[in-house]
């Protein structure tokens, strides 16, 4: 499984995600779909900085689209979410700057406690996803040689993240679906074969500014 499809099957189930929200303004079983998408987004920004010709291009991209990006995404939150949160280009950028640090640091103790550090400034900034968007990328960057050591340490920051908060719910059988639809970027992402397929890079930054548009708009026009 090339980075094209992986890419191709997180741009599909992030506008599933959205689709949800535009359509119900609530999580729906569009948005169990959608789990699939971060993942993914998080494994290639971990092949990106390691196969970049340029890292610190690759910062000022993911910082030029998180600037553009912001406006759309702030109108399409709107729909569901009255909070002030910043879109998940900032997560990216904030990863890749935890990478950048951690694989500069000789010390790699003092690394890992700047990646903690950037994890905790994604949670007080409020980004998509927050400290464990931060790492989960991490996880799939310092283990990108160990899979044993990147699928468990996965499974365990899902269960961290989401546990907590069902197990004392009346929801818990909506965790077990959320855990079942989270397994499954893990299976692609271990069926990568580590071919580029077609470049879809500007396509893919583009996309997401776009579609959070275009579902703003449907929904004022169609749900309102």
């Amino acid at each position: 499984m090339s980075s094209f499809v992986l890419k191709l099957i997180a741009m599909i189930t992030m506008f599933c995600d959205h689709l949800g929200y535009a359509l119900y303004g609530k999580f729906s079983f569009l948005n169990y779909i959608g789990r699939i998408a971060f993942p993914l987004f998080a494994f290639q920004l971990t092949e990106g900085f390691i196969h970049t010709r340029s890292k610190k291009n690759y910062l000022y991209r993911l910082l030029l689209f998180a600037l553009v990006s912001q406006v759309p995404f702030s109108l399409f939150l709107t729909l569901f979410n009255s909070s002030v949160v910043l879109n998940i280009f900032f997560t990216l950028f904030l990863a890749l700057v935890a990478m950048l640090g951690y694989e500069k640091c000789e010390n790699k103790s003092i690394g890992l406690l700047l990646v903690a550090g950037i994890a905790c400034c994604a949670d007080l900034i409020k980004t998509d996803y927050g400290s464990f968007g931060i790492l989960l990328i991490f996880c799939f960057y310092i283990f990108k040689n160990k899979k044993l050591y990147m699928n468990l340490s996965y499974i365990v920051l899902i269960l961290l993240k989401y546990l907590p908060s069902y197990i004392n719910s009346n929801f818990f059988y909506r965790y077990l679906i959320l855990m079942f639809c989270y397994l499954i970027p893990l299976l692609f992402i271990n069926l990568y074969n580590g071919k580029k397929g077609p470049n879809t890079k500007y396509y893919l930054y583009l996309f997401y500014p776009a579609h959070l548009i275009l579902l703003y708009v449907f929904n004022m026009l169609f749900i309102q």
